[in-house]
């Protein structure tokens, strides 16, 4: 496996969605390399074992199951249902029949059993582990991941409506984020927010 820069494969054959859980997961990891494949052949033929891990669709996954018995840590199974999970066994599921914010934890949790703080991970380049928001804007963003709208941090922390918008701004393009659901796991990944108050 390439210590330098770690390799995930999402193997489903709907595109759509490996478009949009490869966006989740560059959040998660950014020096990670994505690649989503659209068929067990397709996968297997670009060297399956230089992967850490494999977000597999549920029809995938039971139709080559023996395959992915071999390699049960790193398997995720991609569930429509909840229920699906019991089923499984010793593999991780991820459910992605749920709202943005549930997968979105679903993901930190994943990510939380199986490399709390980095472990079985390269280390992250400097540039991504230095700090580069002020106390007030980790404030701020600490209070949008919990969910708090613009009025209830001014007034939590006691500053002008106008401000945090200005730091909501300079936040999200200090971290170069788009989304809410990217700060979440920035903040959570990071340590600035415990994951059950998100």
């Amino acid at each position: 496996m390439n210590q330098q820069r770690p390799k995930i494969a999402i193997i489903d054959a709907n595109t759509l969605s490996c478009i949009g859980l490869k966006q989740l997961l560059q959040n998660f990891m950014p020096i990670a390399e994505i690649e989503g494949f659209g068929s067990m052949t397709e996968f297997q033929a670009n060297h399956p074992e230089h992967y850490m891990h494999y977000f597999v669709a549920m029809n995938i996954f039971l139709e080559n199951r023996q395959f992915f018995a071999e390699h049960p840590r790193q398997t995720i199974v991609l569930t429509m249902s909840l229920n699906d999970s019991s089923h499984l066994g010793a593999f991780h599921s991820l459910c992605v029949n749920v709202p943005e914010h549930e997968l979105v934890r679903s993901l930190l949790i994943l990510n939380q059993e199986g490399h709390h703080h980095g472990r079985n991970l390269p280390p992250m380049p400097k540039a991504l582990t230095q700090r580069v928001l002020s106390n007030r804007e980790i404030e701020v963003m600490a209070l949008i991941v919990q969910g708090h709208i613009n009025k209830e941090i001014a007034d939590k922390l006691n500053i002008a409506l106008a401000t945090v918008v200005t730091h909501r701004k300079n936040i999200m393009e200090k971290l170069g984020l788009r989304s809410v659901s990217a700060l979440t796991i920035y903040a959570v990944t990071h340590g600035y927010v415990d994951i059950n108050k998100v």
